[in-house]
């Protein structure tokens, strides 16, 4: 049975409070001041600015050619000598890898496989994690039982726990999912209960006066207002999926963007590495932008979503 003490007990502090400007609070207390003494009115808050159209165009260009700027630098360093092939190859070398392998199809077959294990392990860590978040977040038993456990096992490195996965699971997809699912749960389950235990107790307090239950609280109040939280674990786990992603397919695998990293590792390909770690800054960031759009959608209510951003 889920509890909202641990939300409501703050807001019933609240409450109970004298509102400034009443008999029960002092003079300081409420605002009022001495007879005979004139209080100064504070200055006005600063107006924010906001961008035009234009402007807001033109750091949005900004944003992609200061990336274009670098690999332009970085061709001309590389075809003037200064940097060599065997140690950082120029992006026109790693261009012509990638559409080498684009043509024999090797590429397509370890993205999708890369992809594939990413997506399936982030559903089932975030999942899990929100589910584990809401549960600590709304009852006192559950964070007694829950919570130590968790906050031990995020302690552990990651690299420690891939030894005893692959005892456990084998060497196949399995254990991948496993240990890309462990990290995105954690950040998913922090930010939830984060966001629930951070819900403002006058929202609260309102609700009751409207005469919400138990359960509209929980629906139209405290998810919602932990909204924002959520989708920033979200966003993070999808960070450290890809993260875990890299070492999953480090042992054991036959196809995937870190099997392709650790074969070029063998065969001294810088090409083929740089290529693997311009992938992952791209799906990413493709992945960063889908959240970004989630995040938008979902709390256009928030004034700190509703303005478009440069990016």
């Amino acid at each position: 049975m889920l509890s909202l003490d641990l939300i409501i007990d703050s807001s019933a502090g609240a409450a109970g409070a004298p509102l400034p400007g009443s008999a029960a609070g002092s003079g300081a207390a409420s605002g009022l001041a001495p007879p005979g003494r004139v209080v100064p009115r504070p200055p006005p808050l600063p107006r924010v600015r906001e961008l035009s159209p234009g402007a807001r165009r033109g750091y949005q260009a900004l944003s992609w050619l200061a990336p274009c700027a670098v690999l332009g630098l970085w061709e001309a360093l590389a075809r003037a000598g200064f940097i060599q092939a065997n140690v950082l190859p120029a992006p026109s070398g790693v261009f012509r890898t990638a559409r080498d392998l684009i043509a024999s199809g090797e590429l397509q077959t370890h993205l999708r496989a890369s992809l594939c294990r990413a997506v399936l392990g982030f559903a089932c860590g975030a999942s899990t994690g929100f589910l584990l978040g809401v549960l600590v977040g709304f009852s006192r038993l559950a964070d007694a039982l829950l919570d130590r456990n968790l906050q031990m096992i995020r302690a552990v490195p990651f690299l420690a726990i891939i030894p005893l996965v692959i005892v456990w699971f084998g060497v196949g997809d399995t254990s991948k999912v496993i240990l890309i699912g462990l990290g995105s749960l954690f950040p998913m389950y922090l930010n939830t209960v984060l966001g629930i235990r951070q819900v403002d107790p006058k929202l609260l307090e309102m609700g009751r006066m409207f005469g919400l239950d138990r359960g509209q609280l929980i629906r139209y109040t405290i998810l919602p207002g932990a909204l924002p939280s959520i989708l920033n674990g979200m966003r993070l786990g999808l960070t450290i999926s890809w993260l875990a992603l890299v070492g999953a397919e480090s042992f054991g695998a036959t196809a995937g963007i870190g099997f392709m990293a650790t074969n070029a590792r063998e065969f001294l390909q810088t090409d083929v590495m740089v290529l693997v770690i311009v992938l992952y800054a791209f799906i990413g960031l493709g992945a960063d932008q889908l959240a970004r759009r989630l995040e938008r959608r979902l709390v256009a209510w928030h004034p700190s979503f509703a303005k478009p951003e440069t990016r």
